[in-house]
């Protein structure tokens, strides 16, 4: 659920630190649960639903009830009767190792939270039908208001915030059981981090688990939802490695493993492309290539990280079919799923976009299978999955060189600039209007309005840029990132000679690496901070129709100020939009010997 850093070393010393999220945020999230507690109520959902709504937050990052324990339900009897080979050694646990919690305590508490949510929704019902029985409008009509303006009427409520108070209390309690380790708080008392270091790698281990499990039998002490980042360090080197690889190993938040589940990364993940030395994407060999692998593919591309890019390609060992009797043929039925991706990322993007990503799956892909279990060397598997994977890390611990772009220097039309500014604005808007439910967009489905509003809350308070798969920030930025990334590619001429394939793409990848890097900044910049009052605006919509009005100030007071789609008769607004976009890409070309006229 957060990031991960494991450092290789050579040190017999294991250590760790922790970072948790910052009360405040937390309080938020806990508040946006009770919301949506609520409204279970409102819409006659059971206690075990409404217990869920209150614990684990609706885009999932936020499970609390890992911290906080999962509600029982009584009579319940749906316990998977399918036994895992693995369960063995997890039968083994002793939840109190992993701290004393009085998880009965814990359990009254949620109870009396799940009837004060019923109580105060109640109250706040009735008083509403009593307010519009004077006006005779019918039951429907009164349902639809209270569901729009219950968060806002409840938010008022003392009650409201006591369960939120309850439960941040809790939560807090599970901090006081970390017996080891050196814990640092604010002037709240709020942990900001934990550290610790030992030479027992088992002890290491079950501590370190509490910040980074999901498994259920220890939900109720488990702190994993509260963290913001994990690093640790210690001799991890498996049994079958020839030497210890000197590596930084840096894992985030999935990108979702569904058809539909991602469209664009985070601005978060695309800052640390930049940073990092090598990129693997990791993939699920039995269905690869999915909406996430892709979306990573493209942004991974035309950011210019393409040379960076490892493919692993996880569950080989269940790639499996009466026309697959060997280990190539099993390759090239994966291949052969990433081979239409990769026409598809071609047409969309370019030949660049495609040569280089096939030059990579060529140069750097790997297939491993029984990951999750010892790997013996003695067997046939096994010891395909360890030579694969000794040749990944001898790769990753040993980066390759960038390309030499050559002394060849392309010259680009400042109006083929202008044009992909256009484009990349028309485009952003196309999927916002239909996502704000403005304008039908199949590609783009009108979103929930809970949603938007969730969104428009996170930019006019500054939490973060994004909420769930609703990016406005990094969708921008990707948008301009593919325009000048497809201009890229159609130079007017070249000055000092025609360069090769390779040079071409150096150069590409150079540009479009060093654009990125600006993007990032001016995207957040145009997008969040010099549009706060248009935030701040559209979550302030209550009553009647404030959703579609919510909608509206996004569009214009949000969307058309910090991207206008530039026009013959431009505002200044557009014209400060595009000469901003255009001065970055000149800033770029000055850097780089690339010629603009």
């Amino acid at each position: 659920m957060a990031d991960t850093e494991l450092i290789t070393t050579a040190d017999e010393i294991y250590r760790a630190a922790v970072t948790f999220t910052p009360r405040d945020e937390v309080i938020d999230y806990l508040t946006e649960n009770v919301s949506e507690a609520a409204l279970a109520a409102f819409n006659g959902k059971k206690d075990e639903e409404v217990a869920r709504r209150l614990l684990d937050h609706v885009n999932q990052r936020y499970r609390f009830s890992y911290v906080l324990g999962r509600a029982a339900v009584a009579g319940a009897d749906d316990a998977d009767d399918v036994v895992d080979d693995d369960s063995d050694d997890l039968d083994d646990i002793d939840a109190d190792d992993y701290g004393q919690v009085d998880l009965a305590t814990t359990s009254q508490v949620v109870s009396d939270a799940v009837r004060s949510v019923r109580a105060v929704v109640e109250r706040h019902a009735d008083s509403v039908r009593e307010e519009f029985q004077a006006s005779e409008e019918d039951e429907r009509v009164v349902a639809e208001y209270i569901e729009e303006n219950l968060d806002a009427e409840l938010r008022q409520s003392d009650e409201f915030h006591g369960i939120v108070d309850s439960l941040i209390d809790e939560i807090e309690k599970r901090f006081a059981t970390l017996e080891v380790g050196e814990q640092r708080r604010n002037r709240q008392g709020w942990p900001v981090s934990w550290a610790w270091e030992t030479d027992d790698r088992a002890a290491f281990v079950k501590v370190v688990t509490r910040f980074s499990s999901n498994y259920a039998p220890l939900f109720g002490r488990l702190l994993t939802p509260l963290v913001n980042g994990i690093r640790a360090s210690g001799p991890f080197v498996p049994r079958w490695a020839s030497e210890p690889a000197k590596l930084i190993l840096v894992d985030g938040e999935g990108l979702g493993h569904t058809p539909k589940s991602v469209a664009t990364l985070s601005t978060h993940v695309a800052m640390q492309l930049e940073d990092v030395d090598s990129v693997l994407l990791v993939d699920n060999a039995t269905q690869p290539m999915q909406a996430s692998p892709v979306a990573a593919l493209k942004s991974i591309t035309v950011s210019g990280n393409a040379a960076k890019l490892h493919f692993l390609f996880t569950h080989f060992d269940q790639v499996a079919g009466d026309n697959l009797p060997t280990f190539s043929a099993r390759e090239e039925h994966v291949f052969a799923s990433v081979e239409n991706v990769l026409k598809s990322i071609g047409e969309e993007l370019g030949p660049a976009a495609e040569r280089v990503l096939r030059r990579r799956l060529d140069r750097a892909r790997y297939f491993v299978g029984g990951i999750h279990e010892p790997l013996d060397p003695k067997r046939k598997a096994g010891g395909r999955t360890i030579e694969q994977l000794q040749q990944l890390l001898e790769v990753l611990s040993h980066p390759e060189l960038a390309a030499d772009a050559g002394l060849s220097r392309p010259v680009f039309d400042r109006m083929n600039l202008s044009l992909a500014v256009t484009e990349a604005a028309k485009n952003f808007h196309s999927r916002w209007r239909g996502l704000l439910g403005l304008d039908l967009n199949p590609a783009a489905p009108k979103e929930h309005w809970t949603r938007v509003k969730a969104l428009s809350r996170r930019l006019a308070e500054g939490w973060t840029d994004e909420y769930d798969n609703l990016k406005p920030v990094a969708d921008l930025r990707s948008e301009l990132q593919r325009q000048v990334y497809l201009m890229l590619q159609r130079p007017v001429r070249w000055e000092n000679g025609e360069p090769s394939d390779d040079e071409r793409q150096a150069i590409v990848d150079e540009v479009s690496n060093a654009v990125t890097k600006k993007l990032i900044t001016l995207t957040s910049q145009r997008m969040k901070e010099d549009v706060r009052l248009g935030w701040q605006t559209a979550y302030a919509q209550r009553g009647p129709g404030s959703t579609f009005v919510r909608a509206r100030i996004i569009a214009s007071d949000v969307y058309d100020r910090g991207a206008p789609v530039p026009t013959v008769s431009a505002s200044p607004d557009q014209n400060r939009f595009l000469r901003d976009v255009a001065n970055l890409v000149t800033e770029v070309a000055a850097d780089l010997d690339v010629v603009l006229e």
